[in-house]
């Protein structure tokens, strides 16, 4: 029995089926693109950071190295402290041995320096690493063949708590001031300044 309610149509009257459209599929790529992007921004942000904060603890403590501690400081770098005894007037030659004696090219500044040993363990001095520096702020190596006939050893190894007394020989120009030595324990060490006026 029909509703009467509700007429009954026939079949050829009934609205077709109709499907429903197909889900708009979304597309991932951009997303993970986006997201891609995303991440090489924070990782290249991130290393300019840490290359900034590098640079400006180098500059930090190229500044520290570079600026001289008081005449007669002693002065620490790595395992060794350095005090500057004296400071000779210039020479033209060093040593009285016809085969070791060394003219300058210019003229030799003598500084006369105690190295004391403030680690636990032998270290090794090398007088090769020490730099003088002028007024002008060039930096002067040690005459090491120079140096031969001023000091008994051009390399010595310093135990715990002992003091050496060495005199450094710097071939320098005529009239050069100098206004501080540079003192490392290591090739590869910072170094520290001292004044030497």
């Amino acid at each position: 029995m029909t509703n009467p309610q509700q007429p009954h149509l026939p079949t050829s009257c009934q609205p077709p089926f109709v499907p429903d459209p197909p889900q708009r599929k979304r597309r991932v790529w951009p997303w993970v693109l986006g997201g891609f992007f995303a991440c090489i921004i924070l990782l290249f942000g991130g290393c300019a950071l840490l290359i900034g904060s590098a640079a400006h603890e180098v500059a930090k403590q190229e500044n520290e190295r570079t600026v001289a501690a008081p005449a007669g400081t002693n002065v620490r770098d790595g395992k060794f402290s350095f005090v500057v005894t004296q400071v000779d007037a210039p020479v033209k030659t060093v040593g009285d041995n016809q085969f070791l004696k060394q003219n300058a090219q210019g003229e030799y500044i003598l500084v006369h320096i105690e190295v004391t040993n403030t680690g636990d363990r032998p270290q090794t001095y090398f007088g090769d690493n020490q730099k003088l520096v002028d007024d002008g702020g060039r930096v002067f190596g040690n005459d090491t063949r120079a140096e031969l006939n001023l000091n008994a050893h051009l390399v010595s190894e310093i135990n715990p708590g002992n003091k050496i007394s060495v005199i450094l020989a710097f071939d320098v120009p005529e009239g050069t001031t100098p206004a501080a030595v540079e003192f490392h324990d290591s090739m590869f060490s910072g170094g520290a300044r001292v004044a030497v006026k």
